[in-house]
């Protein structure tokens, strides 16, 4: 089968090759699927430059972590999937549900992850996908999308109809949570540096946005936005360059969702703002497949389709995480096997 490798050791996107590996057999409990297309993540590209935690990788390694597709064979005693089930991984393979109690091992990292014709997963380690949605929708959904669903509907106080959502950026987590909270019943703001997202994000149902090159104190512009109050729900994809605008712009009571750190990983936090709002930060680590399935049924009902932007076919892989590093996209970057 045709797959891409991260070369052991790799600390750019050189490192990134075209090889074949012989086509995998499911042992017991175990499915092969046929992956159809895999999205790429902020995280992927932090692997391919070695540096995600742990540095390099200390194996060939297949990358991303996010992908969808059929089953292609069962192995003995599977009972979950047969073949031609419609399908996707879950990132963290193992957490089936509750909450995080360990630090389960990862597709794309440590694991082979789904840059490859055929994956072999425990079933326990799958979930199906919603039936209104194409590969390519469902293959943004493993890792953005049940990162946005956790931040919103499960992890501290879930999003309610008339609260207001600021998402920091268009990428595929913002994007995804921006559908999630309209469907809920919430008011959106997004921030960007370019107006042209901005106007995307609207047509999407974002209420308002904010360019931040416009408004570099962008956190001013959100509260006179909302009159003052602030923001009930916040996606926090900045991480320590932003906490504490985010902290800055919480409504009292508001919950703060961390979960990159887009913005780099130094500057002066102050938590005291937040303490003094009573509002929360709660920690986002993407999320179980108990999750995973209670998203994919709301997705299902709220007809909501991920949003695809870019979509790059295996022999141009490499094009695609060039164009996710670039930014050059709203939502997800799709590669279609």
């Amino acid at each position: 089968m045709k797959i891409y490798e991260l070369q052991k050791g790799a600390t750019s996107l050189d490192g990134l090759v075209r090889a074949d590996r012989p086509d995998p057999r499911p042992g017991p409990r175990e499915i092969v699927i046929r992956v159809r297309a895999t999205s790429l993540n902020y995280r992927d590209q932090m692997i391919v430059t070695g540096n995600y935690f742990g540095g390099p990788v200390s194996r060939n390694t297949i990358p991303l972590s996010d992908g969808a597709g059929e089953v292609a064979a069962v192995g003995a005693g599977v009972t979950r999937f047969k073949t031609g089930d419609r399908v996707a991984g879950t990132f963290f393979q193992g957490w089936i549900s509750g909450p995080m109690v360990e630090r389960f091992p990862a597709l794309g990292n440590p694991l082979d992850g789904t840059l490859a014709e055929h994956i072999v997963l425990h079933e326990d380690g799958v979930v199906a996908i919603p039936p209104s949605i194409s590969f390519e929708q469902a293959a943004t959904l493993p890792c953005a999308g049940l990162t946005a669903w956790n931040a919103l509907m499960v992890s501290g106080k879930p999003v309610k109809p008339g609260d207001t959502v600021l998402c920091l950026g268009t990428g595929g987590v913002s994007i995804a949570a921006l559908q999630f909270a309209k469907a809920a019943g919430a008011r959106v703001i997004v921030t960007s540096s370019s107006d042209e997202k901005i106007k995307r994000a609207c047509i999407l149902g974002a209420s308002d946005g904010v360019n931040y090159k416009r408004f570099p104190d962008w956190e001013k512009e959100v509260l006179r936005l909302t009159g003052g109050r602030g923001a009930d729900h916040i996606i926090e994809n900045g991480g320590a360059g932003s906490l504490t605008r985010s902290f800055e712009v919480a409504a009292f009571g508001g919950k703060v969702a961390l979960i990159g750190f887009l913005a780099g990983g130094k500057g002066d936090i102050n938590p005291a703002i937040l303490m003094m709002k009573s509002g929360a930060m709660v920690g986002i680590g993407v999320g179980s497949r108990a999750m995973f399935e209670d998203m994919n049924r709301a997705i299902e009902v709220n007809k909501i389709k991920p949003l695809v932007d870019k979509v790059f076919p295996f022999d141009q892989a490499a094009d695609a995480f060039r164009c996710q590093a670039a930014g050059d996209f709203v939502g997800k970057v799709v590669i279609t096997l």
